[in-house]
């Protein structure tokens, strides 16, 4: 068996301490790499429920759009939101069960 020389066990505990700060310094990164990308993660399915709602929220608003372009919708929805009449027209208003008026 050779004998190892101190100028080789020195150069062996050189290399043995840069692996094992290499090593650490890696798993460092990589542990906080992947708690940045389960947090994306998340983010992403939080503004993609978001960016759904709002599509559902387009289409209904595109709906009114068209609606509104209707002259007899524009009359009814004024007669009902905001208690219009036509001539001659009384209006009663009933409150609903869960109105506190």
């Amino acid at each position: 068996m050779k004998k190892v020389t101190k100028k080789a066990k020195r150069r062996i505990t050189i290399l043995t301490i840069l692996l094992i700060g290499l090593i650490v310094g890696l798993g460092a990164s990589f542990f906080s790499n992947f708690a940045t990308i389960i947090q994306n993660k998340k983010e992403v399915a939080k503004l993609s429920a978001q960016y759904n709602e709002l599509l559902e929220k387009e289409t209904s608003l595109k709906s009114e759009v068209v609606k509104l372009q209707d002259p007899d919708y524009v009359a009814r929805y004024a007669r009902e939101k905001y208690l219009y009449s036509k001539n001659g027209e009384i209006i009663i208003r009933i409150p609903d069960k869960d109105s506190k008026e």
